[in-house]
Protein backbone atom coordinates (compact mmCIF):
# COMPACT_ATOMS: atom_id res chain seq x y z
CA UNK A 1 0.00 0.00 0.00
CA UNK A 2 3.13 2.61 0.90
CA UNK A 3 4.74 1.32 -2.65
CA UNK A 4 1.04 2.31 -4.59
CA UNK A 5 0.96 5.63 -2.40
CA UNK A 6 4.79 6.64 -3.22
CA UNK A 7 4.50 5.85 -7.10
CA UNK A 8 1.06 8.15 -6.99
CA UNK A 9 2.74 10.92 -5.56
CA UNK A 10 5.69 10.57 -7.80
CA UNK A 11 3.86 10.13 -11.06
CA UNK A 12 1.66 13.31 -9.46
CA UNK A 13 4.83 15.51 -9.04
CA UNK A 14 5.78 14.21 -12.74
CA UNK A 15 1.98 15.72 -14.32
CA UNK A 16 2.56 18.63 -12.46
CA UNK A 17 5.88 19.30 -14.20
CA UNK A 18 4.72 17.84 -17.61
CA UNK A 19 6.95 20.13 -20.18
CA UNK A 20 10.00 20.02 -17.94
CA UNK A 21 9.49 15.79 -17.28
CA UNK A 22 8.83 15.97 -21.15
CA UNK A 23 11.97 17.57 -22.02
CA UNK A 24 13.42 15.20 -19.25
CA UNK A 25 13.03 11.85 -21.03
CA UNK A 26 13.47 12.90 -24.47
CA UNK A 27 17.34 12.00 -23.97
CA UNK A 28 15.81 8.08 -23.13
CA UNK A 29 13.32 8.40 -25.83
CA UNK A 30 15.88 9.25 -28.52
CA UNK A 31 18.32 6.81 -27.27
CA UNK A 32 15.70 3.59 -27.07
CA UNK A 33 14.33 4.01 -30.25
CA UNK A 34 17.99 4.49 -31.62
CA UNK A 35 18.76 1.42 -30.02
CA UNK A 36 15.51 -0.48 -31.22
CA UNK A 37 16.27 0.54 -34.42
CA UNK A 38 19.35 -0.09 -34.82
CA UNK A 39 18.83 -3.87 -33.53
CA UNK A 40 16.00 -3.94 -35.93
CA UNK A 41 18.68 -3.50 -38.97
CA UNK A 42 21.18 -5.95 -37.56
CA UNK A 43 17.99 -8.66 -36.88
CA UNK A 44 16.92 -8.14 -40.14
CA UNK A 45 20.21 -8.42 -41.90
CA UNK A 46 21.21 -11.75 -40.06
CA UNK A 47 17.62 -13.60 -40.86
CA UNK A 48 18.39 -12.60 -44.46
CA UNK A 49 21.82 -14.01 -44.29
CA UNK A 50 20.47 -17.16 -42.53
CA UNK A 51 17.78 -17.28 -45.16
CA UNK A 52 20.27 -17.24 -48.18
CA UNK A 53 22.57 -20.13 -46.13
CA UNK A 54 19.29 -22.35 -45.63
CA UNK A 55 18.73 -21.54 -49.15
CA UNK A 56 22.24 -22.73 -50.47
CA UNK A 57 22.18 -25.96 -48.84
CA UNK A 58 25.19 -27.82 -47.26
CA UNK A 59 26.61 -29.24 -50.86
CA UNK A 60 27.40 -26.20 -52.84
CA UNK A 61 31.04 -25.02 -53.50
CA UNK A 62 32.00 -21.83 -56.03
CA UNK A 63 34.87 -21.39 -58.36
CA UNK A 64 36.28 -17.60 -59.33
CA UNK A 65 39.39 -16.66 -60.34
CA UNK A 66 42.40 -15.64 -58.62
CA UNK A 67 45.30 -13.05 -58.88
CA UNK A 68 48.55 -14.74 -58.59
CA UNK A 69 51.85 -13.88 -57.59
CA UNK A 70 55.76 -14.01 -58.88
CA UNK A 71 58.27 -13.02 -56.20
CA UNK A 72 55.54 -11.03 -53.97
CA UNK A 73 54.48 -8.84 -57.16
CA UNK A 74 50.44 -9.18 -58.50
CA UNK A 75 50.11 -10.23 -61.65
CA UNK A 76 46.71 -9.88 -63.86
CA UNK A 77 44.16 -11.87 -62.96
CA UNK A 78 43.80 -15.34 -64.60
CA UNK A 79 40.58 -15.77 -66.30
CA UNK A 80 38.03 -18.36 -65.66
CA UNK A 81 36.54 -19.18 -68.89
CA UNK A 82 33.64 -21.49 -70.05
CA UNK A 83 35.38 -24.30 -71.23
CA UNK A 84 36.58 -24.86 -67.59
CA UNK A 85 32.87 -25.50 -67.15
CA UNK A 86 32.32 -27.67 -69.97
CA UNK A 87 35.73 -29.74 -68.58
CA UNK A 88 34.32 -29.47 -64.87
CA UNK A 89 31.09 -30.61 -66.30
CA UNK A 90 32.55 -33.82 -68.21
CA UNK A 91 35.60 -34.53 -66.12
CA UNK A 92 34.92 -34.51 -62.75
CA UNK A 93 33.48 -37.20 -60.61
CA UNK A 94 31.33 -35.57 -57.78
CA UNK A 95 29.40 -32.77 -59.10
CA UNK A 96 25.67 -32.71 -59.50
CA UNK A 97 25.29 -29.51 -61.10
CA UNK A 98 27.60 -27.34 -63.06
CA UNK A 99 26.56 -23.72 -63.53
CA UNK A 100 28.83 -21.16 -65.23
CA UNK A 101 28.03 -17.53 -65.22
CA UNK A 102 29.09 -14.45 -66.99
CA UNK A 103 28.67 -10.73 -66.47
CA UNK A 104 28.26 -8.02 -68.14
CA UNK A 105 26.28 -4.41 -67.71
CA UNK A 106 24.24 -3.98 -71.09
CA UNK A 107 21.53 -0.91 -72.45
CA UNK A 108 18.01 -3.26 -72.84
CA UNK A 109 15.65 -1.52 -74.87
CA UNK A 110 11.48 -1.62 -75.35
CA UNK A 111 9.70 0.65 -77.77
CA UNK A 112 10.83 4.22 -76.32
CA UNK A 113 12.15 2.37 -72.99
CA UNK A 114 15.86 2.50 -72.28
CA UNK A 115 17.71 1.00 -69.01
CA UNK A 116 20.79 0.13 -68.44
CA UNK A 117 20.46 -3.73 -66.28
CA UNK A 118 23.39 -6.43 -65.66
CA UNK A 119 23.01 -9.57 -68.39
CA UNK A 120 23.55 -12.88 -66.68
CA UNK A 121 24.35 -15.15 -68.68
CA UNK A 122 24.34 -18.63 -67.48
CA UNK A 123 22.62 -22.62 -67.97
CA UNK A 124 18.75 -23.61 -66.88
CA UNK A 125 20.61 -25.14 -63.77
CA UNK A 126 20.75 -21.54 -62.56
CA UNK A 127 17.53 -21.19 -61.72
CA UNK A 128 17.68 -23.94 -59.63
CA UNK A 129 20.63 -23.40 -57.62
CA UNK A 130 19.59 -20.14 -56.45
CA UNK A 131 16.00 -21.29 -55.86
CA UNK A 132 14.60 -18.72 -58.20
CA UNK A 133 11.02 -19.31 -58.54
CA UNK A 134 9.52 -17.79 -62.02
CA UNK A 135 6.07 -16.24 -61.39
CA UNK A 136 5.40 -16.21 -65.35
CA UNK A 137 6.07 -17.93 -68.15
CA UNK A 138 9.00 -20.34 -68.02
CA UNK A 139 13.12 -20.42 -68.00
CA UNK A 140 15.09 -21.30 -70.94
CA UNK A 141 16.00 -24.95 -71.39
CA UNK A 142 19.68 -26.89 -71.68
CA UNK A 143 18.61 -27.12 -75.34
CA UNK A 144 18.15 -23.75 -76.21
CA UNK A 145 21.09 -22.84 -74.93
CA UNK A 146 22.98 -25.35 -77.10
CA UNK A 147 20.70 -23.54 -79.85
CA UNK A 148 22.20 -19.96 -78.94
CA UNK A 149 18.67 -18.85 -78.43
CA UNK A 150 17.65 -15.59 -78.67
CA UNK A 151 15.69 -16.04 -75.38
CA UNK A 152 15.13 -13.66 -72.12
CA UNK A 153 14.27 -13.98 -68.73
CA UNK A 154 13.56 -10.82 -66.67
CA UNK A 155 14.21 -10.12 -62.88
CA UNK A 156 11.04 -9.04 -60.87
CA UNK A 157 11.56 -5.57 -61.52
CA UNK A 158 12.49 -4.90 -65.54
CA UNK A 159 8.74 -5.10 -66.70
CA UNK A 160 7.50 -2.62 -64.84
CA UNK A 161 10.94 -0.21 -65.93
CA UNK A 162 9.90 -1.05 -69.67
CA UNK A 163 6.14 0.42 -68.74
CA UNK A 164 4.58 -3.16 -68.51
CA UNK A 165 2.27 -3.04 -65.20
CA UNK A 166 1.33 -6.80 -65.66
CA UNK A 167 4.50 -9.13 -66.04
CA UNK A 168 2.39 -11.88 -67.57
CA UNK A 169 1.85 -8.82 -70.62
CA UNK A 170 5.82 -8.73 -70.93
CA UNK A 171 5.85 -12.48 -72.43
CA UNK A 172 6.81 -13.18 -75.76
CA UNK A 173 7.45 -9.57 -76.44
CA UNK A 174 10.38 -8.65 -77.72
CA UNK A 175 12.94 -6.48 -76.44
CA UNK A 176 16.90 -5.85 -77.40
CA UNK A 177 20.03 -6.45 -75.85
CA UNK A 178 22.85 -4.32 -77.54
CA UNK A 179 20.55 -3.54 -80.45
CA UNK A 180 20.12 -7.78 -80.46
CA UNK A 181 16.39 -8.76 -80.46
CA UNK A 182 15.55 -11.33 -77.66
CA UNK A 183 11.95 -12.72 -76.88
CA UNK A 184 10.69 -12.57 -73.08
CA UNK A 185 10.29 -16.18 -71.95
CA UNK A 186 10.10 -15.43 -67.97
CA UNK A 187 9.78 -13.43 -65.19
CA UNK A 188 11.20 -14.17 -62.11
CA UNK A 189 9.94 -13.80 -58.43
CA UNK A 190 10.57 -10.90 -56.35
CA UNK A 191 13.88 -11.49 -54.34
CA UNK A 192 13.75 -8.38 -52.20
CA UNK A 193 17.01 -6.65 -51.40
CA UNK A 194 20.35 -7.92 -51.39
CA UNK A 195 23.69 -7.19 -53.23
CA UNK A 196 23.59 -10.80 -55.31
CA UNK A 197 19.51 -9.82 -56.10
CA UNK A 198 18.23 -11.11 -59.68
CA UNK A 199 15.01 -8.27 -59.42
CA UNK A 200 16.85 -5.60 -61.48
CA UNK A 201 18.81 -8.51 -63.91
CA UNK A 202 18.28 -10.14 -67.14
CA UNK A 203 19.36 -13.59 -67.61
CA UNK A 204 19.99 -15.71 -70.73
CA UNK A 205 21.35 -18.63 -72.34
CA UNK A 206 25.27 -18.61 -71.65
CA UNK A 207 26.00 -19.79 -75.62
CA UNK A 208 24.49 -17.21 -76.71
CA UNK A 209 25.95 -14.65 -74.27
CA UNK A 210 29.20 -15.55 -75.85
CA UNK A 211 28.60 -15.82 -79.47
CA UNK A 212 25.42 -13.25 -79.66
CA UNK A 213 26.33 -10.61 -77.26
CA UNK A 214 29.71 -10.28 -74.96
CA UNK A 215 31.25 -11.73 -77.65
CA UNK A 216 33.58 -13.27 -74.84
CA UNK A 217 33.46 -16.71 -72.96
CA UNK A 218 35.27 -15.04 -69.41
CA UNK A 219 33.13 -16.06 -66.67
CA UNK A 220 32.33 -14.53 -63.34
CA UNK A 221 31.96 -17.46 -61.42
CA UNK A 222 30.96 -20.98 -61.82
CA UNK A 223 28.44 -22.50 -59.10
CA UNK A 224 28.69 -25.91 -58.09
CA UNK A 225 26.86 -28.77 -56.52
CA UNK A 226 28.04 -31.74 -54.73
CA UNK A 227 26.76 -35.41 -54.92
CA UNK A 228 25.06 -36.41 -51.91
CA UNK A 229 27.37 -38.93 -50.88
CA UNK A 230 30.85 -36.97 -50.92
CA UNK A 231 32.41 -34.89 -48.67
CA UNK A 232 33.49 -30.69 -50.09
CA UNK A 233 37.02 -32.02 -49.16
CA UNK A 234 36.83 -34.42 -51.65
CA UNK A 235 34.92 -32.42 -54.43
CA UNK A 236 37.26 -29.55 -53.91
CA UNK A 237 40.18 -32.26 -54.44
CA UNK A 238 38.60 -33.36 -57.62
CA UNK A 239 37.94 -29.51 -59.16
CA UNK A 240 41.58 -28.77 -58.11
CA UNK A 241 42.74 -31.34 -60.34
CA UNK A 242 40.55 -30.91 -63.43
CA UNK A 243 41.20 -26.88 -63.28
CA UNK A 244 44.73 -27.45 -62.87
CA UNK A 245 45.39 -29.86 -65.92
CA UNK A 246 42.89 -27.42 -67.82
CA UNK A 247 44.77 -24.75 -66.88
CA UNK A 248 48.32 -26.71 -67.56
CA UNK A 249 49.61 -25.33 -64.29
CA UNK A 250 53.19 -27.37 -63.78
CA UNK A 251 53.76 -29.22 -60.06
CA UNK A 252 54.41 -26.26 -57.74
CA UNK A 253 52.43 -23.35 -59.46
CA UNK A 254 49.93 -22.16 -57.18
CA UNK A 255 46.45 -22.29 -58.40
CA UNK A 256 45.08 -19.61 -60.13
CA UNK A 257 41.51 -19.80 -59.31
CA UNK A 258 39.55 -20.29 -55.93
CA UNK A 259 37.20 -22.95 -54.47
CA UNK A 260 34.75 -21.82 -51.36
CA UNK A 261 32.11 -22.56 -49.52
CA UNK A 262 29.36 -20.37 -50.00
CA UNK A 263 28.31 -21.35 -46.46
CA UNK A 264 30.98 -20.34 -44.92
CA UNK A 265 31.33 -17.20 -46.72
CA UNK A 266 27.62 -16.11 -45.62
CA UNK A 267 28.54 -17.62 -42.05
CA UNK A 268 31.46 -15.00 -42.03
CA UNK A 269 29.46 -12.03 -43.25
CA UNK A 270 26.60 -12.78 -40.67
CA UNK A 271 28.98 -12.32 -37.28
CA UNK A 272 30.35 -9.49 -38.95
CA UNK A 273 26.83 -8.26 -39.44
CA UNK A 274 25.83 -9.30 -35.75
CA UNK A 275 29.45 -7.51 -34.84
CA UNK A 276 28.46 -4.43 -36.48
CA UNK A 277 24.73 -4.04 -34.51
CA UNK A 278 26.16 -4.70 -31.75
CA UNK A 279 28.22 -1.30 -32.41
CA UNK A 280 25.86 0.61 -33.31
CA UNK A 281 23.40 -0.57 -31.06
CA UNK A 282 26.37 0.15 -27.92
CA UNK A 283 26.67 3.82 -29.73
CA UNK A 284 23.03 4.27 -29.44
CA UNK A 285 23.10 3.46 -25.71
CA UNK A 286 25.32 5.57 -25.55
CA UNK A 287 22.35 8.53 -25.47
CA UNK A 288 20.76 6.47 -23.38
CA UNK A 289 23.49 7.34 -20.47
CA UNK A 290 23.59 11.08 -21.86
CA UNK A 291 19.70 10.63 -21.16
CA UNK A 292 20.41 9.09 -17.47
CA UNK A 293 22.45 12.11 -17.11
CA UNK A 294 20.06 14.69 -18.14
CA UNK A 295 17.28 12.97 -15.75
CA UNK A 296 19.86 13.13 -12.94
CA UNK A 297 20.59 16.40 -13.31
CA UNK A 298 16.66 17.49 -13.39
CA UNK A 299 16.16 15.41 -10.36
CA UNK A 300 18.87 17.39 -7.95
CA UNK A 301 16.75 20.60 -9.09
CA UNK A 302 13.52 19.06 -8.48
CA UNK A 303 15.07 18.20 -4.95
CA UNK A 304 16.13 21.55 -4.49
CA UNK A 305 13.09 23.16 -5.63
CA UNK A 306 10.98 21.44 -3.74
CA UNK A 307 12.84 20.91 -0.29
CA UNK A 308 9.93 22.43 1.82
CA UNK A 309 7.64 20.07 0.15
CA UNK A 310 9.99 17.31 1.58
CA UNK A 311 10.21 19.32 5.02
CA UNK A 312 6.34 19.27 5.28
CA UNK A 313 5.42 15.30 4.23
CA UNK A 314 8.83 14.85 7.01
CA UNK A 315 6.94 16.99 9.45
CA UNK A 316 3.69 14.97 8.67
CA UNK A 317 5.20 11.51 9.66
CA UNK A 318 7.33 10.68 6.32
CA UNK A 319 10.55 8.69 6.62
CA UNK A 320 13.52 9.12 5.01
CA UNK A 321 13.13 5.84 3.40
CA UNK A 322 9.60 6.94 2.12
CA UNK A 323 11.26 10.14 0.51
CA UNK A 324 13.94 7.52 -0.70
CA UNK A 325 11.97 5.80 -2.70
CA UNK A 326 9.52 8.78 -3.74
CA UNK A 327 12.66 10.76 -5.71
CA UNK A 328 13.71 6.99 -6.84
CA UNK A 329 10.49 6.12 -8.20
CA UNK A 330 9.82 9.18 -10.16
CA UNK A 331 13.10 9.11 -11.42
CA UNK A 332 12.16 5.27 -12.73
CA UNK A 333 9.26 6.07 -13.91
CA UNK A 334 10.38 9.20 -16.01
CA UNK A 335 12.60 6.23 -17.47
CA UNK A 336 10.15 3.62 -18.21
CA UNK A 337 7.41 6.37 -19.58
CA UNK A 338 10.82 7.69 -22.23
CA UNK A 339 11.58 4.05 -23.15
CA UNK A 340 8.17 3.27 -23.74
CA UNK A 341 7.59 6.09 -26.07
CA UNK A 342 11.08 5.20 -27.59
CA UNK A 343 10.17 1.60 -28.72
CA UNK A 344 6.92 3.01 -30.23
CA UNK A 345 9.08 5.64 -31.98
CA UNK A 346 11.85 3.25 -32.68
CA UNK A 347 8.91 0.25 -34.42
CA UNK A 348 7.77 3.24 -36.52
CA UNK A 349 11.42 3.90 -37.68
CA UNK A 350 11.89 0.63 -38.27
CA UNK A 351 9.08 0.66 -40.79
CA UNK A 352 9.74 3.45 -42.03
CA UNK A 353 12.99 1.88 -43.30
CA UNK A 354 11.29 -1.05 -44.72
CA UNK A 355 8.95 0.79 -46.25
CA UNK A 356 11.25 3.67 -47.78
CA UNK A 357 14.57 2.38 -48.18
CA UNK A 358 13.44 -1.31 -48.68
CA UNK A 359 15.78 -2.42 -45.85
CA UNK A 360 14.92 -5.76 -44.45
CA UNK A 361 14.41 -4.97 -40.88
CA UNK A 362 13.27 -7.49 -37.91
CA UNK A 363 12.35 -5.77 -34.14
CA UNK A 364 12.89 -8.89 -31.79
CA UNK A 365 10.99 -9.08 -28.46
CA UNK A 366 14.30 -9.16 -26.83
CA UNK A 367 15.35 -6.21 -27.63
CA UNK A 368 12.39 -4.74 -26.44
CA UNK A 369 12.44 -6.09 -23.20
CA UNK A 370 16.11 -5.40 -23.31
CA UNK A 371 15.05 -1.58 -23.84
CA UNK A 372 12.84 -1.56 -20.84
CA UNK A 373 14.89 -2.89 -18.46
CA UNK A 374 17.94 -0.79 -19.09
CA UNK A 375 15.44 2.59 -19.22
CA UNK A 376 14.24 1.07 -15.53
CA UNK A 377 17.79 0.26 -14.74
CA UNK A 378 18.94 3.70 -16.10
CA UNK A 379 16.20 5.09 -13.92
CA UNK A 380 17.40 3.29 -10.77
CA UNK A 381 21.40 3.99 -11.46
CA UNK A 382 20.90 7.91 -12.04
CA UNK A 383 17.97 8.30 -9.36
CA UNK A 384 20.39 7.31 -6.15
CA UNK A 385 21.60 10.81 -6.08
CA UNK A 386 19.43 12.71 -6.36
CA UNK A 387 16.88 10.42 -3.96
CA UNK A 388 19.33 9.80 -1.53
CA UNK A 389 20.29 13.94 -1.27
CA UNK A 390 16.33 14.37 -0.77
CA UNK A 391 15.80 11.76 1.99
CA UNK A 392 18.95 13.37 3.84
CA UNK A 393 17.61 16.57 4.39
CA UNK A 394 16.89 17.87 7.70
CA UNK A 395 13.06 18.55 8.09
CA UNK A 396 13.69 21.69 9.95
CA UNK A 397 15.97 23.59 7.81
CA UNK A 398 14.13 22.20 4.75
CA UNK A 399 10.66 23.93 6.35
CA UNK A 400 12.59 27.16 6.68
CA UNK A 401 13.47 27.08 2.76
CA UNK A 402 11.37 29.59 1.13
Amino acid sequence: MIFIETFMVALQAIKSNFFRSALTMLGIIIGVSAVITMLAIGTGAQDRIESQIDELGANRLSISSSRTFFRGVSREQASLEFSDAVALKNRSNYLEEVVPILNSRNQIKYANKNINSQLVGTTEGYFKLNNYEISTGRPFSDQEDLDKARLVVLGSSLPIQLGFTDPKNIINKQITVRSIPFIVVGVLDEIGSDRNSPDEKIIIPINTAISRVVGASTLALIDTTVEDYVSLEVAMVDIERVLRSEHKLLPGDANDFSIYDQKIFLETREQASRTFTYLLASIAGISLLVGGIGIMNIMIVSVTERTREIGIRMALGATRFNILMQFLIESMVLCLIGGILGIILGFIMSISLANLANWVVSVSIESVILSVLFSISVGLFFGILPARKASNLDPIEALRHE
